[in-house]
């Protein structure tokens, strides 16, 4: 029962990804509905970042909510097995660039992975991949000046090369899954293309677990479009932080609340 575990708990078994995903993911699509039933302005285009990448894909009625909902439960639970508990890990670096986090992570390896991950905003990155690995990056990167260095309690490091099997583990579950063309353009995460083929839309999908989330370049390509104001539907506004480091001049409201709704609907 969703609305059981959110509202109860235990919050052990929602901090689990299997169930995390298909939490946020029906929250998203909650916060959605109400805006159309509100009958907010319809965007222009769609994106989700990392997992947000599946709601948008319901939300633009490319992918029936029911199958959403079952494959990131399956996404999650496949990306729990790849990679052991206490094998791999994420931490968020801030205050260098894309190149000297790059540098970063290949002085790190020795052999093992960690590569960026999330590109969030200027000079905020996420790099994933072994624990140790991650760890020594985080060190090199203090020396490198960073403003801040520190591992993300998180289940599993996501969007690295330690990914790849639980990718292709995702890919048959995909080959299940009916997609159609987006009634809304959706941007990807891999490449931010817009895909409307079935078969590209899964691709991208499958390249996603095991690729950097591209948020940066996601958020200028709106801005180069001419889009002028950003909902955040979900129920934080991690996104509504970054995008301001990103853009200045294009504000993202956040919908996670009524009245927080009822300021965007009067915005437009």
């Amino acid at each position: 029962d969703m609305w059981q575990l959110v509202q109860e708990g235990p919050e052990q078994r929602l901090n689990q990804t299997e169930f995390t995903q298909p939490a946020l993911l029906t929250a998203s699509v909650a916060v959605w509905r109400v805006w159309n039933q509100l009958q907010g302005q319809r965007p222009t285009l769609l994106a989700g970042h990392s997992l947000g990448e599946y709601t948008a894909l319901v939300c633009a009625e490319a992918m029936a909510f029911t199958d959403a909902v079952k494959l990131v439960a399956e996404r999650g639970r496949l990306m729990q097995l790849a990679v052991p508990e206490n094998v791999g890990a994420m931490a968020a670096i801030i205050g260098l660039e894309n190149e000297q986090v790059d540098e970063v992570c290949r002085l790190a390896m020795h052999d093992q992975v960690v590569t960026p991950a999330n590109f969030n905003a200027h000079g905020q990155v996420v790099i994933a991949g072994n624990k140790e690995a991650v760890e020594r990056a985080i060190g090199l990167a203090k020396q490198a000046g960073a403003k801040l260095a520190k591992l993300i309690p998180v289940s599993v490091p996501s969007h690295c090369p330690l990914m790849r099997e639980a990718a292709q583990q995702l890919a048959d579950t995909l080959k299940n899954i009916t997609i159609a063309s987006p009634k809304i353009p959706v941007l990807n995460n891999v490449d931010v293309r817009i895909n409307t083929d079935s078969l590209a839309i899964k691709e991208a999908l499958v390249q996603q677990l095991a690729s950097p989330v591209q948020w940066v370049k996601t958020i200028e390509y709106m801005a180069a479009q001419g889009v002028q104001m950003i909902m955040e539907c979900g129920p934080g506004k991690v996104l509504s932080g970054l995008n301001k480091r990103i853009t200045a001049g294009l504000p993202t409201l956040a919908l996670n609340n009524p009245t927080l709704i009822e300021e965007a609907l009067a915005a437009l």
